[in-house]
């Protein structure tokens, strides 16, 4: 059985904490591991090697978390699908089952499931009817009325009915019949069964994705390219197939189980004090009850508030009530149009070789820290519009500077011209991190024109 893990999610009910370069699903909220490592340390107890579909954007985060977690799990390796951008689950899906001729056990790569036998054994049930020509979809008991989730009406291991997501009155109703479950997103089925019943009820999803995936570059990984990809219908697998499908089996999870899709969600993972807010060493509160507060940057004091969801970062601050964390979605698309770079960046953003944090910005400056990991380096690269000045704090990088190479050590600098081609490498065994000034008339990070990179872009 293959554990087809998706990826693609940008979590953006989440922003600020989750953004378009570091998304909810890689983010170290919980014992210093992602959703998605968490994924993988969970399914590779029951699956015998794991596929992950990313876009190209996020790829490099799920090989980098994935290399952080393997000595502890029973995969040494993981296949990837990459795609240029998402194209929803019916796609990607189906670029797994071309992919691996075997049980496929669809996973998101960013739920919290507590519970591990009660999990295994729902798996074990699924695999059988998988086993049996089935499509098998997983559902939830819900536990509040949930307005963000889909439900599916069953009766046994039969789907009665999927149901869009609810207002709150519909919800409230739902909860009181103990037919209806929330729609997990998880799924398990042969793989050649599902391409028979996409191609049966979704053709045109089938045929563009089987011409993408033929045509895909194949090196390490499987990489769509934007060319095809662009035909292909942006649907769910719900709704291209699994509503209409004659051959759906229901099993229910009977877990513990937190999408963490909003902050409200994400409340209920956190412990609290004796007033109901999240129990942190850096807030202070007065005659203040039910909040939750997320950020660890500076102090936060709370006064005479009630039920308020407060999210700190070092370039965003979030307030909205509680209850009414799923509007954060409008937010985000209101910040797209005004102020897209900060939906896609925080302070610190991620790079295939590391990632860079801006400290200090002014007119005409601006500071940075560069952490490169080992064995990786940043493009050969010039600029046209600033020069920068490099201080090596830890580690010991290889610099080309012109027609120079040459190792730095601590404390030790050198000066980058304008227009002068340079470049940093990480041969070493343990992380540089270096402090970088740029100084200019404009500090753009489209002010890069690459000569060479070793990831592509």
């Amino acid at each position: 059985m293959t554990n087809v893990i998706l990826c693609g999610g940008n979590g953006t009910r989440l922003w600020p904490i989750s953004r378009g370069n570091l998304p909810k699903q890689f983010l170290k909220m919980f014992e210093n591991e992602s959703l998605y490592q968490k994924t993988i340390e969970r399914n590779s107890e029951i699956c015998e090697k794991g596929c992950i579909v990313s876009n190209a954007n996020q790829f490099f985060l799920a090989l980098d978390q994935f290399d952080e977690i393997k000595n502890k799990i029973n995969w040494k390796n993981i296949d990837a699908i990459v795609e240029p951008f998402g194209r929803n689950t019916a796609c990607a899906i189906a670029f797994s089952a071309f992919l691996n001729d075997d049980i496929l056990f669809i996973t998101p790569s960013d739920h919290k499931i507590q519970e591990n036998e009660k999990y295994y054994n729902a798996i074990k049930k699924a695999k059988k009817f998988a086993n049996e020509g089935f499509l098998v979809v997983f559902g939830i008991k819900p536990t509040y009325p949930e307005t963000g989730y889909g439900y599916i009406e069953s009766k046994g291991d039969i789907v009665i009915k999927f149901h869009e997501k609810p207002d709150i009155k519909t919800a409230e109703k739902y909860l009181k019949n103990d037919n209806f479950y929330w729609n997990s997103g998880m799924f398990m089925f042969k793989s050649d069964i599902y391409l028979d019943e996409l191609k049966k009820y979704a053709p045109d999803v089938y045929e563009n994705a089987k011409e993408a995936f033929e045509n895909a570059k194949r090196r390490e990984y499987l990489r769509i390219t934007s060319e095809y990809m662009e035909k292909i219908p942006d649907i769910s697998i719900d709704y291209a197939l699994m509503e209409k499908s004659k051959k759906i089996k229901f099993v229910e999870l009977d877990v513990k189980w937190n999408d963490v899709g909003s902050f409200d969600a994400l409340d209920k993972e956190f412990e609290k004090d004796e007033n109901g807010n999240t129990k942190k060493d850096n807030l202070v509160t007065i005659e203040s009850r039910n909040n939750f507060i997320f950020g660890r940057y500076k102090t936060i004091a709370l006064s005479n508030v009630n039920d308020l969801i407060i999210v700190d970062t070092p370039s965003a601050l979030l307030v909205t009530k509680k209850g009414k964390s799923q509007s954060v979605r409008e937010v985000v698309k209101i910040l797209k149009n005004k102020n897209p770079e900060i939906v896609k960046f925080g302070r610190t953003v991620y790079r295939p070789w590391g990632y860079y944090t801006n400290l200090l910005e002014g007119k005409k400056y601006k500071v940075k820290l560069l952490k490169i990991n080992p064995h990786k380096r940043l493009s050969l690269q010039k600029h046209f519009h600033r020069s920068e000045h490099w201080v090596v704090v830890s580690g010991t990088p290889t610099i080309i500077k012109g027609k120079d190479k040459f190792i730095l050590r601590p404390n030790e600098s050198t000066y980058i011209h304008i227009g002068e081609i340079h470049r940093i490498e990480n041969n070493g065994k343990i992380p540089v991190k270096i402090i970088e000034v740029q100084v200019g008339e404009y500090l753009g990070e489209d002010d890069i024109v690459r000569i060479e990179d070793d990831f592509g872009r």
